[in-house]
């Protein structure tokens, strides 16, 4: 199954010079929503570092990811628990809803589509309500693994699934979710992945009518890790929440390029990302892209991000963009803040005993605890408050937590 799609864009004012398929004319794309796709992997070209989507990657590292060739298997052991119910089953390419909402937008994703013979679904059967989560517990065995999943809430279904990564490998991965109309679907993807590993992560979803969708990014693993969620609020009252958080140490690369276009009318859209560095080349890189597109009358939208900079030598990128096509909305706006320690707050709890060392622990758990609190499985947000401790008890953010 190969498929390109390419809007041409006006002959100026383009942000993404070198964004291009190699299959047409070399058309530079203009805004995110014009981006090209295709199933084909060769129909994309090597990333050189100046297109908008890789310059701020470290492409070194995630070379291996980039050719289109099978890797061995059993690099990632999966464990699922699910509740019952739950359908799962494989699908090949070419078989739905496979396919119905992802395209590939970059190198990465096209090989990780090809090379995933038969992706696992997950599905949520219609006007079901799961009590338990879904957890899929993904551990790398060291090498190279490409992936493509499907998530499925049906008409009417409500559920959570948790996609937990650890271990160590080097992975492409595709996550495709479709919320159906009137569902409620939340989707978590954890990465603590060991220090070495390098983690491409494409998460596309469609929204339909009615339906809401929480998706949840949480970074606090790994040496490379970029998850890139894409949403589309299709339906009219469609609802997308999507929050992130991150904690990069000495070393560390997080990313996240996210996406989300109001398509319905009256949608509502939420989008809030914080993160915190600490330690030399500690890295993060967040881009927010928002599109309300001209049916989406009547919505309501906002995104944020912000970061906490612990140490010397941390870097923050911070990029949030807002198109609007409608004059009839709600709201829209944006917002992006990087700094350090408030002193202010820092002078409040000393001044009622509270040592410096504490005070500083207490003002970033306080920080970052606002999307613990937005995961609704409480043994998951003890796990990480505790993964957030850990991470400040390193001196200077040196490695990683034992």
């Amino acid at each position: 199954m190969t498929t390109a799609t390419q809007t041409p864009a006006a002959a100026e004012g383009h942000i993404d010079p070198a964004a291009s398929l190699t299959s047409g004319p070399a058309v530079p794309v203009q805004t995110r929503s014009e981006r090209p796709t295709s199933f084909d992997p060769d129909d994309f070209a090597m990333p050189t570092g100046r297109e908008v989507n890789w310059k701020h990657t470290p492409l070194a590292l995630v070379r291996d990811l980039l050719r289109n060739e099978p890797g061995p298997t059993g690099v990632i052991a999966v464990d699922v628990s699910a509740p019952a119910g739950v359908e799962q089953r494989r699908l090949a390419v070419g078989e739905a809803p496979r396919g119905e909402v992802f395209r590939p937008e970059d190198l990465p994703s096209a090989i990780a589509w090809t090379q995933e013979a038969e992706a696992p679904l997950i599905r949520i059967p219609a006007d079901t309500e799961l009590e338990e989560p879904v957890i899929v517990r993904l551990t790398g065995q060291g090498g190279l693994a490409h992936a493509h999943v499907v998530i499925e809430a049906e008409r009417g279904a409500r559920g959570t699934v948790v996609l937990q990564h650890e271990g160590r490998a080097q992975q492409a991965q595709n996550v495709e979710i479709i919320a159906r109309d009137g569902s409620a679907l939340t989707v978590i993807s954890l990465q603590r992945w060991e220090s070495d590993a390098v983690h491409l992560a494409a998460h596309q979803a469609r929204v339909e009518r009615d339906a809401h969708l929480t998706h949840v990014v949480v970074t606090l693993g790994g040496g490379l890790v970029r998850v890139n969620p894409s949403v589309e609020l299709a339906g009219a009252g469609a609802e997308g929440r999507l929050y992130g958080l991150s904690f990069a140490d000495a070393g560390q690369h997080f990313e996240s390029q996210v996406y989300l276009h109001h398509k319905g009318a009256h949608t509502t859209g939420d989008v809030l990302y914080k993160g915190a560095l600490q330690g030399s080349d500690a890295r993060s890189v967040w881009i927010g892209d928002v599109l309300i597109g001209p049916d989406a009358t009547g919505t309501d939208s906002y995104e944020a991000n912000r970061n906490l900079v612990l140490t010397d030598g941390a870097r923050a990128d911070s990029i949030p963009n807002l198109e609007i096509e409608t004059g009839d909305i709600v709201g829209a706006g944006h917002a992006s803040a990087t700094g350090r320690f408030d002193d202010e707050q820092l002078f409040y709890l000393q001044a009622r005993g509270i040592s410096e060392d504490e005070a500083r622990r207490l003002v970033v758990l306080g920080f970052l605890a606002e999307i613990v609190q937005k995961i609704d499985i409480p043994a998951l947000q003890d796990e990480l408050i505790a993964a957030i401790e850990a991470e400040l008890a390193l001196p200077d953010g040196a490695g990683e937590p034992e």
